[in-house]
């Protein structure tokens, strides 16, 4: 276990607990330096089996094997010039990784992977061209990395629409509302489905994603309708929301991007 101690080459900078169960991390490699990415991609983050889990956790559903470092895969939500890396992260009560990612506070160590990948990303979506960018949960952090980055330069229109249980789990609200209020190109759209649970009550939209987009709001918003010859979709999050959107989007003749047959859905499941 010592030896799995050894090979964490990060240290938390910073760690914000957004609502019980999410938090906002921030890494800094030690000694070396996180090369270039392009945001909406992600990287590895790991710790050793013998981390403590969090207060809050269950039962694990599996135990990790002692010699093997627990590796899972996040989004990057920092900036792409950021020297610092900064991931949004659900708690899974019975999970193996999150528990102790959990529990680890600023000045601790973890492993975080060398390189960025994925193709979640709008490099090679011309600037022209509309993008709406779909997320339940943390899977709004690829596109807090695309915002933060240059994706605001852009000419076309760009929403994001996010859909949470709670309030408290819109996380980067103030931010996204705040980006609304500077750029005319931008728009901001949350929506949340336990609206009884809101103590301070909720003025918001407390539908689905998937009859939010059937109401036409970005059509409202926009003045026109979102379609395949003027805009990109990105759906990031909950499985059943990506599949049920793509379902709606396929009506409007929007195809999935693939490597070899460029489409206008770019979809990354959680």
């Amino acid at each position: 276990m010592e030896d799995l101690h050894k090979e964490l080459n990060c240290i938390i900078t910073q760690a914000v607990q957004v609502s019980p169960i999410m938090k906002i991390i921030r890494v800094k490699p030690i000694g070396w330096e996180f090369p270039d990415f392009s945001s909406g991609q992600f990287v590895a983050l790991a710790l050793p089996p013998d981390t403590k889990r969090c207060k809050e956790a269950t039962e694990e559903h599996m135990p990790p094997k002692p010699e093997k470092l627990i590796k899972r895969a996040y989004s990057i939500a920092s900036s792409s010039n950021d020297e610092v890396i900064e991931f949004y992260i659900t708690l899974v009560h019975s999970g193996q990784l999150t528990p102790r990612i959990f529990s680890r506070q600023i000045g601790d160590k973890i492993w975080m992977g060398k390189k960025a990948v994925g193709m979640f990303t709008l490099d090679e979506i011309d600037e022209d061209r509309n993008v709406i960018l779909i997320a339940t949960g943390t899977g709004v952090a690829p596109y807090m990395s695309m915002l933060r980055s240059n994706a605001l330069k852009r000419k076309g229109n760009i929403t994001v629409i996010h859909g949470a249980a709670n309030s408290w789990d819109l996380g980067y609200s103030s931010e996204l509302k705040l980006l609304g209020n500077i750029f005319e190109n931008f728009t901001y759209y949350p929506t949340i489905t336990e609206v009884d649970k809101e103590p301070p009550g909720w003025q918001g939209d407390i539908r689905f994603i998937g009859d939010i987009w059937e109401d036409g709001v970005v059509d409202k918003k926009w003045g026109f309708k979102p379609m395949p010859d003027n805009t990109d979709i990105f759906l990031c999050g909950n499985p059943r929301m990506v599949d049920g959107m793509k379902e709606l989007l396929f009506k409007d003749g929007f195809k999935d991007h693939k490597r070899k047959e460029p489409g206008q859905i770019h979809a990354e499941e959680f």
